[in-house]
């Protein structure tokens, strides 16, 4: 009788901790993805904010001269002189 009672205390005490590894394991799993993701973003993002710094370091370094700056202005925001007409197209 002890024998009995002793493989099924033993099998009992073995399937809980085996339910509960795997319960932690794919908690960690689902974790580790979610991180994954966000990790994926976070970088895409930085990418994209880097070329974004390029980009304007690149403007502010053209906007120092006189040519590029009455270009960007006439361009961006539609400024004229004061004897000349300007039609847009789009």
């Amino acid at each position: 009788m002890k024998g009995k009672w002793s493989s099924k205390i033993w099998f009992g005490v073995t399937a809980v901790i085996f339910i509960y590894t795997a319960v932690l394991t794919m908690r960690n799993l689902v974790t580790f993805f979610k991180t994954e993701r966000r990790i994926s973003r976070l970088e895409e993002q930085r990418d994209h904010y880097l070329n974004r710094i390029r980009e304007d370091s690149t403007m502010f370094e053209n906007l120092k001269y006189d040519e590029y700056l009455e270009q960007y202005a006439r361009e961006r925001y539609h400024m004229q002189r004061p004897d000349e007409y300007i039609y847009i197209v789009e």
